[in-house]
């Protein structure tokens, strides 16, 4: 077996459907590519028409399929009909990536309760609802994988984000706890926490004190770049590769967490 072909039977995924909630971010935007260059038809899941175009036109780059389907994550029924539609197109859906999410910063006496209640119903309440939707279709079609995208501050608490802070623990919680539940049914679920990768939610919020605080708490001294959440994304989704990993969370963090630990 050449290490081309043995590759391709650990980690390839011709033949799955791969669905990325919040595939017209940046990260998001990386996992989609990662995916579909290693065989899976992607579907470009996001809240506006002029982001998931964009999106799949520079996907389109890579060859394979790719389309798009509109949502907004924070309502069932629009999440009902993006399965609809994914199924349609494909007859099921094998991956489900959670990539969505927002984020605001403020001194704790100074953040809002608006600000609370969107951040927790995009970034938390939409895990619970697409894992039941999702979660469900993937059991009575014999098997599948979710990867929940958690953060840093799934462990522990950073400063003036604590609305974020708190969904991302609890989207740890939450999946672990799916995970149980899903064990003998067919379906794997894992969470990415991904350390300092700036993109347009968070870049607003790194002065330079707050950027020379976490590189001093980074062993790596860089930010991540997007491509690699790749690798960890392909082994959690692979149905060889990552056969027995459920309940796991893998952070793509430049050592960050190791330096608090």
């Amino acid at each position: 077996m050449t290490p081309s072909s043995y590759l391709e039977q650990q980690f390839g995924l011709t033949g799955q459907t791969a669905v990325v909630i919040g595939g017209a971010g940046v990260l998001g935007g990386a996992m989609c590519a990662g995916l579909l260059q290693a065989g899976a038809r992607v579907i470009v899941a996001d809240l506006t028409e002029a982001g998931c175009q964009a999106r799949v036109e520079t996907l389109k780059q890579h060859g394979g399929q790719v389309g798009y389907c509109l949502v907004d994550v924070t309502s069932r029924n629009s999440l009902e009909l993006l399965l609809k539609d994914a199924v349609a197109e494909s007859r099921r859906v094998n991956i489900l990536v959670n990539a969505a999410g927002i984020n605001a910063g403020n001194d704790f006496l100074d953040a809002s309760e608006a600000d609370w209640d969107r951040i927790l119903a995009v970034n938390l309440k939409s895990i619970f609802l697409s894992c039941q939707i999702f979660g469900r279709h993937m059991i009575e079609q014999g098997g599948g994988s979710i990867v929940n995208i958690g953060s840093v501050t799934s462990h522990l608490p950073l400063s003036r984000v604590f609305a974020y802070g708190a969904s991302k623990a609890g989207v740890l919680n939450l999946s672990r706890n799916i995970a149980q539940d899903f064990a003998l049914k067919g379906v794997r679920v894992n969470v990415i926490c991904p350390g300092f990768f700036p993109a347009e939610q968070n870049r607003k919020l790194l002065s330079p004190e707050r950027t020379d605080s976490i590189m001093r708490h980074t062993p790596m001294k860089r930010f991540g770049e997007p491509e690699e959440l790749i690798g960890a994304l392909l082994l959690l989704v692979s149905p060889k590769a990552g056969s027995f990993v459920t309940g796991a969370a893998v952070d793509v963090d430049g050592g960050f967490m190791c330096s608090w630990l």
